[in-house]
């Protein structure tokens, strides 16, 4: 049975879920058609156990397959409703391709060698959905570009904050190396879990440089597009609770579960919602 857009957004118990819920049918209906494209993109990284080279080449079919269903030609029904949203909603191209791109380099990287090196990676693979996701809510300001850019690369920092344990069990490592040298922390000691006052004073660093680009986010996003990006402030009141849940744990992401609860992400959405249909 094929899974529908909606199905596949609901199966991955994903922020983005609770965060458009509220939205519009139609728009919704539109998040849902992008958010399943984007989580069926990184699977073909994400999942099974291929060789590299397999990976590649799947990723290069779904590349031409998203070609084709510009003209409603694809062999998947998700991509050629994907093409009908993007001719509906006027979504540039180019952030698929980017996103396309972020997902190569998930496969030619296990490592980064400095932060201009992972911001790269964080605009291609979060970034580029904001820039998906805000033709849809509709805005008028240019800056909410902007917003979209920061605030991608502030959620993909906090999902690799949160994931650094996981990562290390598949060999990966995110934070870049540059950071683990300034604070005398080695590989070996992410890869063994090693919970330390250098771990500490490293993540310190490192959610307050998360926290920067929340900010910068916010300051890029104007009063009169904040009512249309109410499901985007959402997915950032979560993820900065996410934040604040990792300092909480005195940054023990290692022997701690970081998450936020089903409930309270349908309080934050439901909050923002109400704050911008009721008050703007």
């Amino acid at each position: 049975m094929v899974e529908t857009a909606q199905e596949i957004t609901k199966k991955s118990k994903s922020s983005f879920y609770y965060a458009f819920n509220l939205l519009p049918a139609e728009k919704r209906d539109a998040m849902n058609t992008v958010y399943a494209f984007c989580r069926k993109t990184d699977d073909i990284i994400d999942e099974g156990t291929e060789p590299a080279e397999i990976k590649y080449e799947k990723l290069r079919r779904w590349r031409l397959e998203f070609e084709r269903a510009f003209s409603g030609h694809s062999e998947y029904t998700l991509l050629n409703k994907l093409g009908k949203t993007i001719s509906k909603f006027d979504i540039p191209l180019d952030p698929f391709f980017e996103l396309i791109k972020g997902m190569e380099m998930d496969l030619q990287n296990d490592r980064y060698k400095s932060f201009d090196d992972l911001q790269l990676y964080c605009y291609r693979v979060a970034s580029t959905v904001g820039l998906m996701c805000i033709e849809i809510f509709g805005y008028k300001n240019p800056s909410t570009k902007d917003f979209a850019v920061n605030l991608g690369i502030a959620l993909q920092l906090t999902n690799i904050l949160r994931d650094i344990s996981k990562d290390a069990d598949r060999g990966r490592i995110y934070l870049p190396q540059d950071d683990l040298k300034k604070f005398s922390y080695s590989e070996l000691e992410i890869l063994n879990k090693v919970y330390n006052d250098n771990f500490k004073d490293m993540m310190t660093y490192e959610v307050g440089r998360a926290k920067r680009y929340f900010e910068l986010a916010t300051s890029n996003l104007d009063l009169d597009d904040k009512k249309t990006m109410f499901a985007a402030r959402a997915m950032q009141h979560i993820y900065y609770k996410m934040l604040e849940k990792i300092i909480a744990a005195e940054y023990d992401v290692y022997n701690k579960n970081i998450k936020v609860s089903t409930f309270e992400k349908v309080g934050i959405a439901l909050g923002v919602w109400a704050k911008y249909n009721l008050v703007y």
